[in-house]
């Protein structure tokens, strides 16, 4: 039986997870909620949802709805998390899930007492692309790890965007830096210690946003993430003997990793997969106890500690270990 989703918000930004979730196994887009009711009206019969909800508390009061997907603005994921799981519902929140890692400590601790799954919805983390990578640095395909670059940025325009406001903990690090942050941390464990540096604008978030990781093992991470850049997402892995770089790290539409040494170029070229897609039938396969949610606490509680670690370096002009944890 399809696992019914609740969808806690009609705002654009779930228009991928819609598409993706769509296409996906033993997953039905069941419900969703606006503040507004004439929205959420509108909204579910544009999207096929059999039940429309104004407000969140009543599509949390549902019984029907097993599994709530949270896309709304990084000051609320953690709140929102909590009301769902305390309600009853499994949840997948957007990322990041905090860059407080008390918060995340909290959330998973409400999880785990009521019997629910919690998962940090990083998207790219489900795709063959990404799964790729990480066996050929596991397959020694680079020879020793030794640098990785990442970048993730566009241009906000609009400053009523919510990405631009403080109250709404957004900004560069956050919005998109936080991709960067996590593959880094994917292929070289946790760091150790980090140093960045910020541009304000907005209300007074990091528009762009620069950051070095330390890792064990003599590993350097070093990534930029911007609001106020050109659009650009890369990610390069480097090692003693050679290179993987990859152009579409994140959305993972054109999913090609070429494999650089010895002056050669290989390019591996993998099946477009929707990553919500795979996102979605992992959380419901998850529910439905036949299979494992691909992130967990760990994962979550490590991306907040490096993105605390992060802004700290960048506020304070200093190198931060992240030994005090």
């Amino acid at each position: 039986m399809p696992v019914k989703w609740g969808i806690m918000s009609s705002a654009r930004i779930t228009r991928l997870f819609i598409a993706g979730a769509r296409q996906a196994a033993d997953v039905e887009l069941f419900a969703v909620a606006s503040r507004d009711r004439e929205r959420a009206e509108r909204y579910a019969a544009e999207n096929g949802f059999e039940r429309a909800h104004a407000g969140y508390d009543a599509l949390l009061a549902d019984p029907d709805v097993e599994v709530v997907y949270i896309p709304l603005p990084n000051s609320l994921h953690v709140e929102w998390s909590v009301r769902a799981l305390e309600a009853g519902k499994h949840v997948l929140c957007e990322k990041p899930l905090s860059r407080h890692p008390s918060e995340v400590e909290r959330a998973f601790d409400v999880a785990d007492r009521e019997g629910r799954l919690l998962m940090e919805a990083f998207m790219y983390r489900h795709n063959p692309q990404t799964r790729r990578v990480t066996e050929l640095v596991g397959e020694g395909a680079i020879g020793r790890l030794r640098m990785i670059r990442g970048t993730f940025s566009f241009f906000a325009g609009d400053p009523t965007n919510v990405r631009l406001s403080s109250a709404l903990d957004g900004g560069a690090l956050m919005d998109v830096g936080c991709y960067c942050v996590s593959g880094a941390r994917l292929l070289a464990g946790e760091p150790e210690r980090v140093s960045a540096e910020q541009a304000l604008g907005g209300d007074g978030v990091d528009v762009t946003f620069a950051g070095t990781m330390g890792f064990a093992g003599d590993v350097i991470a070093h990534f930029d993430a911007g609001l106020a850049l050109p659009s650009r997402d890369e990610l390069e892995v480097i090692g003693e003997s050679g290179s993987l770089f990859l152009d579409d790290p994140w959305h993972c539409r054109a999913t090609v990793i070429e494999l650089r040494r010895d002056d050669r170029v290989e390019r591996i070229e993998l099946e477009r997969v929707d990553s919500y897609m795979l996102e979605a039938e992992n959380m419901s396969s998850a529910i439905r106890g036949e299979a494992e949610p691909l992130l967990g606490r760990e994962d979550a509680l490590g991306q907040a500690r490096a993105i605390e670690a992060l802004y700290a370096a960048a506020d304070n002009g200093t190198v931060v270990s992240l030994a005090r944890y």
